[in-house]
């Protein structure tokens, strides 16, 4: 290996370092700026479908933002209603939960020997100091809520201002390249934004698709309130890995809470399988595809690293930015090696396919 190449590979890396730095600490601004520029990309054929009818830049651009805020308004809207029904059974899900206190309480004293009067002292040791910790975790709440309602509106800004200067911002970008490099640049932009939007595209309707059967799941397994649960598993299904795991938990919980009977959990449990197992073997192959093109290990470790950096926002924002960072890889010279890593292997010509069901095929 010769020393220029190790040269060149150590200023790459020491790049990648300086900017994951860059990240973590700017991620107070960059993240509301990353989810505004992702979601112009996602709206961008909205705001040019409407321009093709006669609008102006701007009105197609604003409307495009409240097209966007229709889908979350209605979503809430849904889980609100839902949310209701849920409230007005507190009552029964208090007693509920008291039963289940007790039995764990009565299961206490018969396997490890505390009395009931024991295990109480020591409940109320654990509580004693817990209205400063209350006040200090629902001031900490509030100052989170605050937080998230500042950044929501900073995000639909942002959205707006990428969509309406999008011309603008395309043109500053080929004006830092040489004009022989333009047309290539423009082309990267172009694929960029194609492969985002296809992903998230693709994303969307696969989480429509899983609201459907976690409902009726969730409905014959006799879960209260199946709606609001499905659409609550559908929608964490946009922090990859653990928000499914995180949905059905709730959802196994709350089950708990609001019926005695095991066959509800049971029936949660195998809707769980199931949706999971049509997930990953139908939906994401033929909804979502491999439209990133990225290798499964580069997909886990990025949103490990997604999360590290940027904690859940960066979960659900890391592998549609990798799929960015691949293209540019793929058409840079110095960062085509790179791209080939992050890449999955190249297959033959018909041995395309699910990854996982290629893993099981035996080598020739």
């Amino acid at each position: 290996m010769s020393t220029a190449y190790l040269n060149q590979t150590l200023r790459i890396l020491t790049l990648f370092i300086l900017v994951f730095g860059i990240l973590f600490f700017g991620r107070t601004v960059l993240i509301p700026l990353t989810f505004g520029a992702v979601l112009a990309m996602l709206l961008l054929p909205i705001c040019h479908w409407l321009q093709s009818k006669g609008m102006n830049n701007g009105l197609a651009s604003a409307l495009s933002v409240v097209f966007l805020l229709l889908i979350i308004g209605s979503l809430i809207t849904l889980l609100q209603y839902q949310l209701s029904d849920i409230i007005n059974d507190l009552s029964k899900i208090e007693e509920r939960i008291n039963d289940i206190i007790t039995g764990l309480k009565s299961y206490v004293r018969q396997h490890f020997g505390i009395s009931n009067q024991e295990q109480q002292k020591i409940i109320k040791e654990q509580q004693s100091g817990g209205m400063g910790k209350v006040a200090g975790i629902f001031t900490a709440l509030l100052g989170s809520l605050a937080g998230i309602i500042i950044d929501t509106i900073l995000v639909l800004v942002y959205t707006f201002l990428f969509i309406f200067f999008r011309g603008h911002f395309k043109k500053f970008i080929l004006r830092m390249f040489k004009p022989e490099n333009r047309d290539t640049t423009a082309e990267v932009l172009q694929n960029a934004g194609t492969v985002t939007q296809q992903y998230l595209g693709g994303l969307g309707l696969m989480i429509i698709m899983l609201w459907v059967m976690y409902g009726i799941g969730f409905s014959i397994a006799g879960v209260n309130n199946a709606l609001f649960f499905a659409v609550l598993c559908g929608i964490l299904e946009l922090v990859p890995f653990a928000g499914n795991i995180t949905g059905t938990s709730i959802t196994v919980l709350m089950a708990l809470a609001q019926s005695s009977d095991t066959k509800v959990v049971i029936g949660v449990i195998i809707t769980y399988g199931l949706v999971q197992l049509i997930q990953t073997y139908v939906l994401e192959p033929l909804v979502v595809g491999d439209r990133l093109n990225i290798n499964p290990l580069f997909t886990i470790l990025i949103i490990v690293v997604g999360e590290a950096v940027w904690g859940i926002p960066g979960m659900i924002l890391a592998v549609p930015l990798l799929g960015i960072f691949k293209i540019i890889c793929d058409n840079c010279d110095l960062l085509k090696d790179y791209g080939f890593l992050i890449g999955p292997p190249k297959e033959k010509k018909g041995e395309e396919g699910n990854f996982i069901t290629r893993m099981f095929k035996k080598s020739k």
